[in-house]
């Protein structure tokens, strides 16, 4: 099995289930992200989790092709973006975080993202 067929099979049930969630509690996604970014603490460890999580893919998979792969690179460096910067800058990363919830249509347009991600990732990975 190729390094992109394994990463299409663990990302794309992930991203499927995280796509899932937020349509079923888009609303309260909401309320529970507004305490999660209550905490530094939180988002600082949110960050130690992805960060290495995000580099694990990225060094094992750093594939640049105009194919379905570069779904799985891109969504390993902004797992390495995002991690680093909730570690380095948690209170600031907080903020912006704030204001991109407080818009009601944020949980439907990471739903579709993500479900549109995981449907991709799980076609290439499972079915063809």
């Amino acid at each position: 099995m190729t390094t992109s067929i394994f990463l299409a099979r663990l990302i794309g049930p992930f991203a499927l289930a995280l796509g899932l969630a937020l349509v079923f509690q888009g609303t309260g996604f909401r309320a529970f992200a507004s305490e999660f970014m209550a905490s530094p603490a939180l988002i600082f460890l949110s960050g130690v989790i992805t960060l290495p999580a995000g580099l694990a893919i990225v060094l094992t998979h750093n594939v640049w092709t105009p194919d379905w792969r570069v779904v799985i690179t891109i969504v390993g460096w902004l797992a390495v973006v995002t991690g680093a910067i909730r570690m380095i800058v948690p209170q600031q990363a907080a903020a912006k975080a704030r204001g991109v919830i407080a818009q009601p249509l944020i949980p439907k347009i990471g739903a579709a993202i993500w479900l549109a991600i995981g449907a991709l990732l799980c076609f290439y990975g499972y079915i063809r």
